[in-house]
């Protein structure tokens, strides 16, 4: 585990973050910290840890507790969580997605020093193929694989604490941005127009996702940890879809060539779902206006980086 470091004389609340190295998590703590947060996180246990960050299995029950205890958190983001839809490995999806967060709750439930939020970070994905236009949180849940099967669970699983803890769950439909692994698809799509590749394999063109710019999601999860309900949940997206088609020819105005491409059937997944989108609504009404990034800036971002 790293030593903590001496407060800075404007230290306000402290902030625990799990995951702070991931995609995701880099930008969350830059809007903690904006927002006037003293951030701690955790890293995995084979990671290198910086200044206020622990490297540490959540797997195992007495290190989550010892780092609770050490960080006496004001408020807690938990991002940790296996996020790659076709994760090969089944077994760590579910152990980590429930098992790791259930560590952490009953650490944060047994300190002394009581937190005034804790964010849960589930996914849009247990929505499955839903029949709607805009799905509203009160969706009747249809996960269609592991990983939107492991969320929910671990939701189910979170509401044992919620008595004692005040929790908030985000289900946060697909985002993207700089630093996003290129295996989801707007990152491998940028990836390859990027290097000015000729073409790509995709799967079905046809997908249409609600995307949000990860920066946005950062500051609706920040915002969350002042306004957000405990025991309630929230969807963060746009409330507008775009297609995979779409997205191609948003990258082919920014780059100025269109990249070819064919469809891999390997990458087209029976329980795909095809199409989603969000109402944000109840988001807007906890924490006022959001100021959405376009899907095109986000891209434009995205290649210049």
């Amino acid at each position: 585990m790293a030593a903590l470091s001496a407060p800075g004389a404007g230290a306000g609340k402290r902030a625990l973050v799990t995951g702070v190295s991931g995609f995701t998590g880099v930008y969350v703590v830059n809007a903690l910290k904006q927002a006037g947060y003293r951030v701690f996180g955790t890293v995995r246990a084979d990671q290198p840890a910086g200044i206020d960050q622990f490297a540490v299995d959540l797997a195992d029950a007495a290190a989550v507790g010892a780092v609770v205890a050490q960080v006496q958190p004001d408020v807690v983001v938990h991002l940790a969580a296996i996020s790659f839809v076709a994760h090969a490995d089944v077994d760590v999806i579910y152990r980590v997605n429930i098992g790791a967060t259930r560590n952490l709750l009953a650490a944060l439930a047994a300190a002394p020093h009581r937190c005034s939020k804790v964010v849960l970070a589930s996914s849009a994905n247990i929505y499955g193929n839903a029949d709607v236009g805009l799905i509203t949180e009160s969706q009747a849940p249809a996960p269609a694989n592991d990983y939107a099967v492991s969320k929910l669970a671990m939701e189910y699983m979170a509401r044992l604490w919620m008595d004692r803890l005040p929790i908030v769950i985000v289900r946060p439909f697909n985002y993207t941005g700089v630093g996003q692994d290129a295996r989801f698809l707007l990152a491998k799509m940028v990836d390859h127009v990027r290097r000015r590749a000729p073409a790509i394999e995709l799967g079905q063109l046809a997908i249409a996702r609600d995307f949000s710019d990860v920066r946005t999601v950062a500051t609706c999860y920040q915002r969350l940890l002042e306004t957000g309900q405990p025991g309630q949940v929230y969807n963060i997206c746009s409330g507008q879809s775009v297609s995979l088609q779409g997205a191609l020819d948003l990258l082919a105005d920014i780059a100025g060539y269109r990249i070819a491409v064919s469809v891999n059937p390997a990458f087209v997944r029976a329980n795909d779902v095809l199409t989603l989108a969000g109402s944000n609504a109840k988001l807007i009404e906890a924490i006022g206006p959001i100021d959405a990034v376009p899907l095109a800036t986000t891209l434009r971002w995205m290649v210049e980086a």
